[in-house]
């Protein structure tokens, strides 16, 4: 590996990259330079061997505190990724069947027109359940037992299989209590994920922030300004902020009704909230998607789970247009696929989860690719962030001009 320390016009980049990478360092280097990047890291995992582990810029605006190797980062909605590996890992050992109904294994579940709700739909954003009509505070995330009992009470906004609706806060609250309902233990979702997969693993991810973890180690964010909203987005995300300015859109009432909300508060981010507030390095992510990537044995994740997530997501009959994103898109089994507003990895069995203000992490297992990306300046796109797109195009052109990959294509 490739170990350097630069400075970049007075902010410090450091890692290493493998021989035939290190147009990716460049690439991040440039994120510094020309694309407004605060602080930030990237890791990239191929064939199971990390190739790819980058750091560098401020962890703190106003402090200038550099971003260390153990950095730690909140990574919004990319969380969902990691959490959706737990109900993988359930699925593996048998507790779970994506095809099989909701109420199955949550018999309080079947009421307001959700008894056929299939695990599928309810994690590929499918059920109409994108809201609650009783905002969620800080309290009832304290309270699985009484939040279970309101998700139960919930009723879908609209025939279930029928429509995508990003799911963002609610997707998660529902696997918790899946994980809660199936594991033998009765484990929180954060805790399955802590003993199943991060301990196996080695990684440093929480979903439910540890109390001994300093502050010093979190990356602070730095949201948009109101300028931000002209010149950091794109065609494909106006929609949906042109949406979320609307007080009574379905896209402004999902992103409020969790109250309490504020993601410098650590009390808040001590609570579990599968969907939105993991927190962790970013290395841990990519080594948690190269798990996937390589064939999962690692987990003990099985052929048949694999193929589930690898395989062709299947739309709402109304098209793949979501209510939410105001947009095309291709959810399946709480992840996003690769569509024509997202294209990511050398096939589309790639799966994956972006997060707001530019994080995102997948899978490619046709390239056996763990890949994760995550920053504290918070940009506006939904997809294709121009720091995080960046890196992940540099990446794969080098990956093709590897030796042994330009040798397959002669051959």
């Amino acid at each position: 590996m490739n170990l350097f320390a630069k400075n970049t016009k007075h902010l410090r980049v450091h890692g290493s990259v493998a021989p035939g990478f290190e147009e990716v360092e460049a690439q991040f280097q440039e994120n510094f330079e020309r694309r407004g990047e605060l602080g930030a890291a990237c890791a990239v995992y191929y064939q199971g061997a990390k190739v790819v582990d980058l750091w560098g810029g401020c962890c703190h605006s106003e402090t200038r505190a550099p971003w260390e190797e153990d950095t730690l980062i909140l990574v919004f909605s990319a969380t969902k990724g990691l959490a959706s590996m737990t109900l993988a890992v359930a699925l593996s050992r048998g507790l779970i069947d994506y095809e099989e109904r909701v109420s199955t294994y949550w018999p309080e579940f079947a009421q307001q027109g959700k008894e056929k709700i299939t695990v599928q739909q309810l994690l590929s954003h499918q059920a109409g359940l994108c809201l609650t009509d009783v905002p969620v505070d800080a309290a009832m995330l304290g309270n699985p037992d009484g939040l279970a009992e309101l998700l139960a009470r919930q009723k879908p906004l609209w025939e279930p299989g029928t429509k995508y609706a990003y799911h963002a806060f609610t997707l998660g609250w529902y696997e918790g209590e899946l994980i809660r309902r199936v594991d033998p233990q009765h484990r929180t979702l954060g805790r399955f994920f802590q003993d199943e997969i991060a301990m196996p693993l080695g990684l440093e991810f929480y979903i439910g922030l540890p109390v001994e973890v300093p502050e010093s180690r979190i990356a602070r964010l730095k949201f948009p300004s109101p300028l931000d909203y002209f010149f950091r987005t794109n065609n494909l995300s106006r929609p949906f902020l042109s949406s979320m300015a609307r007080r009574k859109s379905l896209a402004a009432r999902a992103f409020t009704h969790a109250k309490d909300f504020d993601p410098r508060d650590r009390a808040f981010l001590a609570l579990e909230n599968p969907a939105f507030t993991g927190i962790g390095q970013v290395r841990s992510m990519a080594r948690a998607y190269s798990a996937f990537a390589t064939g999962g044995r690692e987990l003990g994740i099985t052929s048949r789970t694999l193929a589930a997530l690898t395989g062709p997501p299947v739309p709402p009959t109304c098209g793949m247009y979501d209510e939410m994103l105001r947009g095309d898109v291709a959810f399946s089994l709480g992840y996003i696929r690769p569509c024509p507003n997202l294209k990511f990895g050398f096939s589309d069995k790639a799966f994956g989860t972006p997060g707001a203000g530019g994080s995102f992490g997948f899978a490619d297992p046709d390239a056996e690719v763990g890949f994760a990306y995550a920053p504290n300046r918070m940009g506006l796109f939904l997809f294709d962030d121009p720091r995080e797109k960046a890196l992940r195009k540099t990446f794969y052109q080098c990956l093709e001009n590897l030796p042994e990959n330009e040798a397959k294509r002669a051959a």
